[in-house]
C-alpha cells in the first residue's frame, strides 16, 4: 500500500483533503495495533496487516479493512473509489456513522471482560497435546500446512509434556520440527539466523525478514532440545543463531536491534538467493560438492513474489543431517563439516558485497528482554561466558537508558531517544530476562531488580477486579479500552510470561502473595485457555509449573570453586524446566541474599564443599555434595542422559 497508494499524488490529495492520516508503527505502538486489530476482526471477521481503520475524531472506528488496492480490482473496491464515498457519507450521514462507531466501541468493551471458568486442571494439558498431534506434519515437522511459523513456545510445551509424561511422541515432534527447520530455507545457511516464517509446507521458501524475537525464542527452544536429547545439531544451531545476533543485531551500546527487512534493491529475498552460475564463480571446483549438499539447481527453486514465476535463483537448503549426508558421500562427518564451512565462508564474504536489507535499529525493551533470557540460558547451558556478558550488557543498557526518572520502564530507544510508556510485555519479557540472568550469574542485583520491576508491574498494570495484567498502565494514554492479552501467537503473551515470572519469583523468594497472584491470573483467563489450549501453549507451561512437580534448588558454596562449577555444569546440562535456582555464597554476599531470600539463612555447606538442597512443596531432601545425586533427587537422570 505504501508504494502503490501512499506515495501516489492522486491518493495523497484525496487523503489530505478529507482525512487526518496517521501511519502507526505497530512495533512502537502495539497498544494501538491490538485494539484496532480487534475492531477489524469484529467488523470483518478477519484481520491482518496492513491494517486500515477510519475513525471519528474521538478515535471511535466506523470502517476497517486490511489491504486496499489503489484501483478497483477483482471485486475489491480501491482507494480511489472508496475515499470519496466515505467522505460523502461523513458529510451527509455523519450521525449514522457516529452511531455505528459508538456501537462498535460498546461491543469492543464487552470483548475485553474476562469471564473466569472452572479451575484449570492437568487434563487440559493432555487435550492440548492430542490437538497438536492431530495438526502435526509428520513429514516436514511443524503444525498445519502453509504458511508455517516456528512458534517455539509450542515446542517448549511439548518438551515439558514429554518431561512430565515420558511421551516419546511429544519429544519426536520437537526433534523433527527443529531439525527440518534447520535444514530448510527458513534458516540462513550462509549468514545464520532464522527468517520469520516459511510460505510453504517444506520450510523451503521463507518470508525473508529476520526478527530479533524469533532469534531469541528459537535459541531457547534449541537449547532446551539439546538439554533433553544431547543432540549436537541443536547445540550447533544455537551457536549459529547467536553468532548472527551478536554480529548483526547488537548495537555498540549493548542493546539489540529489532529486525532486518526482507527486501533489498526493492525485491524480497534478493540478498539471500543464488544462481547456479554465481556459486560456480565463487567456489570453482568446490561448486559441484556444495551444489549437491545444498540443492543448488540450474533452473532454480525460488519463485519471485512479484511475478509468481520460477527464477533461476536458489534458496540454499540441506537435504538431511550431516551424518546422513556423510554416509551417502562416503566421507567422515568432520571432513564434510570442514568443507562446508570453507565454502560457506567464501559465499558469506561474497554476499557481504551485496546491498544489504534495511536494518530496523529500534531497541525495544520487550524484545531485548527475550534476547537477554536466551543469551543467559544458552551461556549457562553451553558454558559460553561471552553470551552471559552480552546479556548483562543489554540489561544494564535498558536499566540505564530506557527508564523514566522515577525508574519505570520505557518501551523504545532509538538514536539516543528513549520514549513511549512501557507495555505489559516490556515488563514481563524484561523480568524474564533478569531472572535467567540471575540463574546464569547468581549476581543478586539481577534478582533484586526483577523483584522491584515486578512490584511496579503489579502496581500499574494489574486488574484488581478481574485479575490478570492489562496491556497498558493505569495512567497510559486512553485508547478506547484497556485490553488484556493472553493469546500466544508469534510471541507468547505478556500474561503468559508474567505467569511464569510470578511462579519463579514466588518459589525463589518463598513469597505466598506472588503464588496467589499466579493462581488468580490463571483463574482470570481460564475460559479462553480452556476453550483453545493450542492457542495458549506458553500459558499452559505456567499452569503445568503451578501443578507440579516443581523444585527449588538451593546451592551453597563459593561460586568460583571447582566444586561449584562441576555441580552447576551437571545440573545445567539437564532439562529441568520447572525448577528455580538460588545460590547462597559463603562470603559477605550471603547476608544480601538472605535479605531477599530469607529462608536461605539456615542453609550451610557440608564439609566445606558446594552443597545442594533440593526442595519441593516446601519440603527439602537431605543435602548432597554429589552432582549426580542431585539429578536423582530431581528424577531427571535417565531422561536427560
Amino acid at each position: 500500500m505504501e508504494r502503490e497508494s501512499f506515495e501516489d499524488t492522486t491518493v495523497a490529495k484525496l487523503l489530505n483533503d478529507n482525512f487526518v492520516s496517521i501511519k502507526v508503527d505497530r512495533e512502537e505502538r502495539p497498544d494501538i495495533d491490538h485494539v484496532y486489530m480487534t475492531v477489524c476482526q469484529l467488523m470483518t471477521g478477519t484481520g491482518g496487516w496492513p491494517l486500515t481503520i477510519i475513525m471519528t475524531p474521538d478515535k471511535e472506528p466506523f470502517f476497517a479493512a486490511t489491504y486496499i488496492p489503489k484501483k478497483d480490482q477483482r471485486g475489491r473496491v480501491g482507494l480511489l473509489s472508496l475515499l470519496p464515498q466515505i467522505s460523502a457519507l461523513w458529510r451527509e450521514k455523519r450521525s449514522d456513522l457516529k452511531n455505528s462507531a459508538m456501537h462498535i466501541v460498546q461491543v469492543l468493551k464487552v470483548t475485553t471482560r474476562t469471564a473466569p471458568k472452572e479451575k484449570l486442571n492437568p487434563t487440559l494439558l493432555d487435550r492440548t497435546f492430542e490437538e497438536l498431534v492431530n495438526t502435526f506434519d509428520p513429514e516436514h515437522g511443524g503444525f498445519g500446512h502453509a504458511p508455517k511459523f516456528p512458534t517455539p513456545h509450542t515446542l517448549s510445551f511439548l518438551l515439558r509434556y514429554w518431561q512430565r509424561t515420558g511421551s516419546d511422541k511429544a519429544l519426536l515432534m520437537v526433534e523433527h520440527t527443529l531439525e527440518h527447520m534447520r535444514f530448510g530455507g527458513i534458516f540462513d545457511h550462509i549468514g545464520y539466523g532464522f527468517h520469520r516464517y516459511a510460505t510453504d509446507r517444506q520450510w523451503l521458501v521463507p518470508h525473508f525478514e529476520k526478527m530479533l524475537y524469533d532469534q531469541a525464542l528459537l535459541t531457547i527452544a534449541y537449547t532446551e532440545a539439546y538439554q533433553a536429547t544431547r543432540k549436537k545439531i541443536f547445540e550447533k544451531t544455537t551457536h549459529e543463531i547467536l553468532e548472527y545476533v551478536l554480529r548483526e543485531m547488537a548495537s555498540s551500546n549493548g542493546g539489540f536491534y529489532s529486525a532486518e527487512d526482507a527486501d533489498s534493491e526493492g525485491r524480497e529475498g534478493l540478498f539471500y538467493v543464488w544462481t547456479h552460475e554465481q556459486i560456480q564463480e565463487i567456489l570453482g571446483d568446490q561448486a559441484p560438492f556444495f551444489n549437491a549438499i545444498f540443492n543448488i539447481k540450474r533452473e532454480g527453486n525460488f519463485h519471485e513474489e512479484a511475478t509468481r514465476t520460477r527464477s533461476a535463483k536458489n534458496i540454499i537448503h540441506l537435504r538431511s543431517a550431516l551424518p546422513e549426508l556423510a554416509q551417502t558421500m562416503h566421507i567422515a562427518v568432520s571432513d564434510l563439516a570442514e568443507r562446508i564451512e570453507n565454502a560457506r565462508a567464501r559465499l558469506y564474504a561474497a554476499r557481504r558485497e551485496r546491498p544489504h536489507p534495511h536494518k530496523d535499529d529500534k531497541i525495544l525493551t520487550s524484545w531485548n528482554g527475550l534476547m537477554i533470557a536466551a543469551l543467559a540460558k544458552a551461556g549457562s547451558v553451553f558454558g559460553r561466558p561471552q553470551y552471559i556478558e552480552a546479556a548483562a550488557k543489554a540489561a544494564a543498557f535498558v536499566l540505564t537508558h530506557v527508564r523514566t526518572s522515577d525508574q519505570r520502564l520505557l518501551h523504545r530507544y532509538r538514536d539516543r531517544d528513549a520514549a513511549l510508556q512501557a507495555h505489559a510485555d516490556d515488563y514481563a519479557f524484561f523480568i524474564w530476562g533478569l531472572l535467567e540472568l540471575y540463574e546464569a550469574t547468581f549476581a543478586i542485583e539481577h534478582l533484586e531488580t526483577a523483584r522491584a520491576l515486578n512490584e511496579q508491574f503489579i502496581a500499574h498494570y494489574w486488574d484488581e477486579q478481574g485479575g490478570g495484567f492489562f496491556f497498558t498502565a493505569h495512567d497510559a494514554e486512553h485508547i478506547l479500552v484497556r485490553q488484556k492479552q493472553v493469546f500466544d501467537g508469534a510471541l507468547p503473551s505478556a500474561n503468559s510470561v508474567a505467569l511464569h515470572n510470578l511462579v519463579r519469583l514466588a518459589r525463589m523468594t518463598s513469597d505466598p502473595a506472588l503464588e496467589q497472584k499466579a493462581e488468580h491470573l490463571v483463574h482470570a483467563f481460564s475460559s479462553p485457555v480452556s476453550a483453545a489450549g493450542t492457542a495458549h501453549t506458553h500459558f499452559l507451561n505456567g499452569v503445568s509449573w503451578l501443578h507440579g512437580p516443581a523444585y527449588e534448588i538451593i546451592l551453597v558454596g563459593d561460586v568460583t570453586s571447582r566444586d561449584t562449577k562441576r555441580m552447576l555444569h551437571t545440573i545445567r546440562q539437564a532439562f529441568i524446566p520447572h525448577a528455580v535456582f538460588v545460590f547462597k555464597p559463603t562470603g559477605k554476599e550471603a547476608d544480601r541474599l538472605v535479605s531477599v531470600v530469607p529462608y536461605t539463612e539456615s542453609y550451610v555447606t557440608r564439609e566445606g564443599r558446594t552443597t545442594a538442597y533440593v526442595c519441593s512443596n516446601h519440603v527439602c531432601k537431605q543435602p548432597t555434595t554429589d552432582p549426580n545425586e542431585v539429578l536423582e533427587l530431581l528424577d531427571v537422570a535417565e531422561k536427560s542422559g
